[in-house]
């Protein structure tokens, strides 16, 4: 890859990874397979996937594909990927129709989709259903508030699978608020600082 000069702050998140003991990608071992690939200033933020980076302007989809090859060949599975630009991160957290502020992180959901809302049957989901969970579409994500947590929520489990599209993983607002400090580190004159 081309020098850090020209090149830009990502995020990638692996879908499915650390949980449960199934699908073991320890966060150093991944940091160290995706420098050596090539990547920039690679830093991750807890065990379960969150990955912040620097590559030359380029396709998201490109990334996402060769990050996805990377964990196969070192970890000997594959593993879904969605890469997303800065903009693109902060973008979806502008979005976010929840007073983010006021609610518990832990709680608020951001789906993050590899398609637009608007084509998927996400979008034809009635948000009444599943009271007190709360649904809002974005533009590539959904959000969702679980005032009782996730664990039973009926919500929870119609937001996996095919009603969101094969590409999609979802962060707490804890974990894409930590997200976007990493990226705005990962910038130029931006401070180093690795969570996990």
């Amino acid at each position: 890859m081309s020098e850090q000069r020209e090149s830009a702050a990502r995020v990638a998140l692996l879908r499915g990874v650390n949980v449960g003991g199934r699908r073991k990608v320890p966060m150093a071992a991944l940091r160290e397979a995706l420098a050596a690939r090539g990547f920039g200033a690679v830093r991750t933020h807890l065990h379960s996937g969150n990955v912040v980076f620097t590559a030359p302007p380029g396709e998201t989809e490109e990334l996402a594909a060769e990050i996805s090859a990377v964990v196969e060949e070192r970890f000997g599975f594959p593993v879904d990927c969605l890469v997303l630009t800065a903009e693109e991160l902060r973008g979806a957290a502008r979005r976010c129709p929840f007073p983010a502020e006021d609610l518990d992180a832990s709680k608020l959901l951001v789906l993050f989709l590899g398609a637009p809302v608007a084509g998927l049957p996400v979008a034809g989901l009635d948000p009444a259903e599943f009271a007190p969970d709360e649904l809002r579409l974005g533009e590539r994500e959904v959000f969702a508030y679980f005032p009782g947590g996730m664990g039973r929520s009926r919500l929870g489990a119609r937001l996996v699978g095919r009603v969101v599209g094969e590409r999609a993983t979802g962060r707490n607002w804890r974990t894409v608020t930590a997200l976007l400090a990493l990226l705005d580190e990962a910038e130029p004159g931006g401070a180093e600082r690795d969570d996990g």
